[in-house]
């Protein structure tokens, strides 16, 4: 199936080809073409998906209609709602490809049978979970404690080379600035190197 997802997997968790062939056969590959979008805000979250190339904002629209962004997904990451997928709730979130991207797709359905079936995938869905519960803490700590000029070389240690890829609007979103703020920042560093 995919290269990077087996890479991927066997970083955490041991198998066999089988078993592999077994778990890949569960996801379907779906191409999200720029602007795309893998869920919009209102529709249930059916999926995790583990991108194989592009990549996602994930966001959602405040109270006056503006974006924020929450991050960015790239590839060899995986993508959800988990609250909506978990929940069956609706979702508040919106997945939109900022290029052309590829996913592999399982199903909440194909998921739990994959529990069922092969011992390892349990623990490689743990280890994931905890995983983003880290990141998810570290990007609280970060909007809360850090200043914007920190948040900005966080992103570039995060992502890099993404800032090429996108606009300085969706950098401002997800550092929780204006794009003018973002734009003195970056002078400011520049002036510093």
């Amino acid at each position: 199936m995919s290269d990077l997802l087996y890479h991927y997997i066997k970083q955490y968790v041991d198998f066999s080809e089988d078993e592999f062939k077994r778990f890949s056969e569960s996801f379907n590959k779906v191409q999200f073409p720029k602007n795309d979008f893998a869920l919009k805000e209102g529709n249930y979250c059916l999926f995790e998906g583990f991108v194989t190339s592009g990549c996602f904002k994930v966001y959602y629209l405040n109270e006056k209609g503006m974006e924020q962004t929450l991050y960015f997904v790239v590839e060899g990451w995986w993508i959800t709602d988990i609250d909506s997928m978990i929940n069956r709730v609706p979702s508040i979130l919106n997945i939109q490809a900022l290029e052309n991207s590829e996913v592999l797709m399982v199903s909440k359905e194909n998921k739990e049978h994959l529990y069922k079936t092969i011992p390892w995938v349990e623990k490689l869905f743990r280890i994931m979970n905890q995983r983003s519960s880290v990141a998810l803490q570290r990007r609280i700590l970060s909007l809360t404690g850090k200043t914007a000029d920190q948040r900005y070389i966080e992103f570039l240690e995060k992502y890099p080379g993404l800032e090429q890829k996108i606009t300085q609007q969706q950098v401002a979103s997800y550092l929780g600035i204006t794009h003018e703020f973002l734009s003195k920042i970056r002078k400011k560093i520049s002036l510093q190197k």
